[in-house]
């Protein structure tokens, strides 16, 4: 549920009162930047996109009114840190390791762009709906690792289990996906 900081917070946005930035970013700058930093594993390009992401929600509050900022500013960073991943790919800049959750992924989702098969918000759905008929653990593991990219020993140390464990659990979580995909009409050819 939204704190009432959040809503105040969001009144000013919609009363283009700069200081809903500054509140903002008290409130969530460190989490925003630790989604950035999971995903890019660079410093500077973190705080490039932490910054794009708030001036994202300045530009977008209004219109829209998150029901959750946090969730909402989290989105918008995520969106940035993939979109920039991009480009450092497109340009031979990335390290091969922040590639490893999506090369994960992929083996459920397949190569195909989602726009290929399905509508973004369909995906979602579909995702959404999975992962919430999943058991509470292999959920959690599941968003650390594919939404917040956390490594798999942060994981390890994050729910106490051993690594061949995690592995194991999001390999599972990832072919049961892919089947949940494939009854959905999302197939694709490896």
């Amino acid at each position: 549920m939204r704190g009432l900081n959040d809503e105040q917070t969001i009144k000013k946005f919609f009363d283009r009162d700069e200081s809903a930035l500054s509140d903002a970013r008290l409130a969530y700058g460190d989490y925003c930047r630790s989604v950035a930093n999971n995903i890019l594993k660079d410093s500077r390009d973190s705080e490039e996109c932490v910054n794009d992401a708030f001036f994202a929600a300045w530009n977008s509050i209004p219109p829209d009114r998150p029901e959750n900022l946090k969730a909402y500013l989290g989105k918008l960073t995520r969106n940035g840190a993939l979109d920039i991943l991009r480009k450092n790919n497109a340009e031979k800049r990335i390290p091969s390791a922040a590639l490893v959750p999506f090369d994960e992924l992929e083996e459920a989702t397949g190569e195909a762009t989602v726009e290929d098969q399905l509508t973004v918000s369909e995906l979602s759905r579909i995702i959404s709906d999975f992962l919430h008929s999943q058991k509470e653990t292999e959920r959690k593991v599941f968003i650390r690792r594919y939404w917040y990219c956390d490594s798999i020993s942060d994981i390890c140390a994050r729910y106490g289990y051993g690594k061949s464990k995690v592995l194991m659990m999001l390999k599972r979580t990832r072919d049961k996906l892919a089947e949940s995909l494939k009854k959905e009409g999302y197939t694709y050819e490896k």
